[in-house]
C-alpha cells in the first residue's frame, strides 16, 4: 500500500503552467505569476492522475519528522536563500535571459548563513556533493526544532520530547466526517512531513485558537481525503472551488500511484485565498488526548489544556476553546 505523507518531494502542477510578469501572490520577492493554462500536464497524464487519491493541501508550514540526537524530532522548514548582492544579481540573470538555468552559485559566498544542524530536504539535486539551488534560486532543507528556540516556538508547543508524542490533527478512526486532535507517538511519524497550522501560521485561514490562547497542530500530509473530487478540467475545478462547499480549500493535492505527485492551488486558477470560511475549519472535531494534568509544567501548555477537553467534541474546528 502506498505510504502517504511520506517525505516531500517537489511537486507538479496538474495544469501545463505560465507566466505573467507580475508581482506573485505567494512570493514577495517574486516578481512573476504562475498560472494555470487549461492544458492538462503531460507528467500528470503518465502518472495517471484521473485515478490518483485526491487530498486537501493544507495552508501552513511544512515540517519534518527525523531522529535528532538519536531520538524522533520535529524539523522546521528553512531555505537556504541568496544573500542580497547575489539575490539581486540572480534576479537580473533571470530577467534578461528569461530563466535561471546557467546561472553560476558559489555556496561558500552566495548564501546568508543557516545553522549547523540545518540539512538539505530530499529531492534535492547535488553536483560534487555540494546542494544545487532550484529554479529561485532557494535549497529548500530542515532545521531540528530545540524547545529552547523561540523563532519557532509555535512548532515547539506540538511536541513533546520528554513524552515523545506530536498534537496531530487528524481523521477520526470511526467515521470519516470527524477530525480528532491526538497525541500521537513520533516515532510513529519518523520520515514523515506534516503540515503546522494555527492560530499564529499563515494568517490561520482555519479560524485556530486565539491571540490570548493560540492554538496549533500537525496534520499528515496526504491524511485529508477530498470524497469527492472533481475531474481534472481546469473549468470544472474552477467551478468546483468556486461553487461547492468542499472546495473553500487552497487546493488539491493528488497521490498518484506511481508515486508522483501533482498539486493545484486556487491562485494557479485566478481564485482568491482564503475566500470566506473555510472547509476544514467547519469540520467537528473531537479531542481524544487522555494524560494526568500533573505530567505538565505550565498551564499554557497545549497537551495539558487539550487534556483537559478530552472527550469533548466541538461541532467546528475553529470552534475549540479552553474554560478560563
Amino acid at each position: 500500500m502506498r505510504r502517504l505523507g511520506s517525505v516531500q518531494q517537489k511537486m507538479a502542477c496538474v495544469f501545463v503552467p505560465d507566466v505573467k510578469e507580475e508581482q506573485s501572490r505567494k512570493r514577495e520577492c517574486q516578481q512573476f505569476q504562475v498560472i494555470a493554462t487549461e492544458n492538462v500536464n503531460p507528467v500528470a497524464v503518465e502518472a495517471n492522475v484521473d485515478c490518483a487519491h485526491a487530498t486537501e493541501k493544507l495552508d501552513g508550514t511544512c515540517c519534518y519528522v527525523s531522529l535528532y540526537k538519536g531520538q524522533p524530532y520535529l524539523w522546521a522548514r528553512l531555505d537556504m536563500k541568496p544573500n542580497k548582492q547575489t539575490e539581486k544579481r540572480f534576479r537580473k540573470y533571470q530577467h534578461s535571459h528569461k530563466t535561471s538555468q546557467g546561472f553560476m552559485w558559489n555556496l561558500e559566498e552566495d548564501f546568508k548563513v543557516v545553522p549547523e544542524t540545518w540539512i538539505p530536504a530530499h529531492k534535492v539535486k547535488h553536483h560534487n556533493g555540494h546542494p544545487v539551488p532550484d529554479e529561485h534560486g532557494h535549497i529548500p532543507g530542515w532545521v531540528p526544532v530545540e524547545m529552547d528556540n523561540k523563532q519557532y516556538c509555535w512548532h515547539s508547543s506540538v511536541v513533546d520530547y520528554l513524552a515523545g508524542v506530536a498534537l496531530v490533527l487528524r481523521p477520526d478512526s470511526e467515521s470519516e466526517d470527524l477530525l480528532e486532535i491526538a497525541a500521537v507517538p513520533l516515532v510513529d511519524l519518523v520520515e514523515q512531513t506534516l503540515e503546522l497550522i494555527g492560530t499564529n501560521v499563515n494568517g490561520n485561514p482555519y479560524g485556530l485558537g486565539s491571540k490570548k490562547q493560540p492554538v496549533h497542530a500537525l496534520v499528515l500530509h496526504g491524511s485529508i481525503c477530498i470524497r469527492n473530487p472533481p475531474p481534472v478540467d481546469f473549468q470544472q475545478l474552477r467551478d468546483w472551488f468556486q461553487e461547492s462547499p468542499e472546495g473553500c480549500v487552497e487546493g488539491i493535492v493528488w497521490h498518484c500511484n506511481d508515486g508522483t505527485l501533482v498539486k493545484v492551488h486556487r491562485h494557479h486558477l485566478g481564485l482568491r485565498w482564503p475566500d470566506g470560511n473555510t472547509f476544514f475549519g467547519g469540520r467537528p472535531v473531537v479531542i481524544n488526548i487522555n494524560r494526568a494534568v500533573d505530567e505538565y509544567n505550565s498551564s499554557k501548555d497545549l497537551f495539558m489544556l487539550f487534556s483537559i477537553l478530552n472527550g469533548r467534541c466541538f461541532s467546528q474546528l475553529q470552534d475549540i476553546q479552553f474554560d478560563s
